[in-house]
């Protein structure tokens, strides 16, 4: 390849296949195919190369990524080279996977808004290079932050949308219901939930219960990371075996309009490789029978 600018790169790569992004539309446009997609993220396999853990999730039966974290911390994040990038869409391609989303970690405003927005423009940029058609942002609740964090994704939106790319807020020391507060402040069609009800249990120490957490919810959320609970704040379980009670969850959140999208299991109770894939195809199967 000859030596492209970034920009240059990522017009090349991109031209012609963005989809726009409109309300939760890049994700439906990622999610026709039927109603629920289940699928499992990278940090399933542990710290181990994400190439391992796509065949992990071949052999899973899974047809459904999540790019999260690896041995080298997140798959793709805003600093990861747009020629990588691309190659991790192509090497979940390869395996006749489809990439529903990817958790790329945080936008840095320590220093600046500009810095910050910066920041979030190049995963935004990498993330449609490789082809996930939803972001998703830890949210925060640093107060010496906050206000240029959120700012940061206001001044995104619009330049997500155009590269086919849905944000969206993930509850991750928070309960959803900050994360709904922060999605209505900044109040754009391109900006949306993606659930944790594990993330909620462990917030709280174990107090707020997500079927309690979830009630207003359902309107704003487009994904779910299946991630279960169970104390004192234990995360490493495999969903369906824990505190969290999905079916009813999916029924509340259905019953405010999440009825369809991606379901990506994202921890289950830690073992060796062969331990990992098979409580892998025990969480597809619970997540198959709840929604079947």
């Amino acid at each position: 390849m000859k030596n492209l600018s970034r920009r240059e790169f990522i017009k090349k790569s991109t031209i012609g296949g963005v989809v726009l992004a409109s309300g939760t539309g890049a994700l439906v446009n990622a999610c026709s195919s039927s109603k629920w997609k289940i699928g499992a993220y990278t940090r399933v396999w542990g710290n181990r190369n994400y190439l391992e853990a796509l065949d992990g999730m071949v052999e899973a039966g899974y047809k459904y990524v999540g790019l999260s974290t690896h041995e080298k911390g997140r798959v793709v994040d805003r600093n990861s080279d747009p020629e990588f990038a691309v190659q991790v869409g192509e090497e979940i391609k390869k395996r006749g996977l489809t990439l529903v989303t990817n958790s790329g970690g945080e936008h840095d405003v320590s220093n600046s808004l500009e810095e910050g927005i910066a920041g979030l423009k190049r995963l935004i940029d990498n993330s449609a290079l490789c082809g996930a058609p939803v972001i998703q942002i830890n949210a925060i609740h640093d107060p010496v932050r906050m206000e240029p964090f959120y700012k940061a994704i206001s001044e995104c939106c619009d330049y997500a949308a155009e590269k086919g790319v849905l944000i969206t807020l993930k509850p991750h020391g928070q309960v959803g219901a900050f994360c709904l507060e922060q999605v209505k402040k900044v109040n754009h069609k391109n900006f949306k939930l993606w659930y944790d009800p594990g993330n909620v249990f462990h917030a709280s120490f174990g107090e707020t219960d997500p079927l309690d957490d979830a009630v207003g919810l359902g309107g704003y959320v487009v994904g779910m990371a299946v991630k279960d609970f169970r104390l004192p704040r234990d995360v490493n379980v495999t969903p369906g075996t824990g505190m969290v009670d999905f079916p009813k969850l999916l029924a509340l959140l259905g019953q405010e309009g999440f009825t369809s999208g991606a379901l990506v299991v994202e921890l289950v109770s830690q073992g060796d490789l062969a331990h990992l894939t098979a409580e892998a195809i025990k969480a597809r199967k619970f997540l198959e029978s709840i929604t079947a």
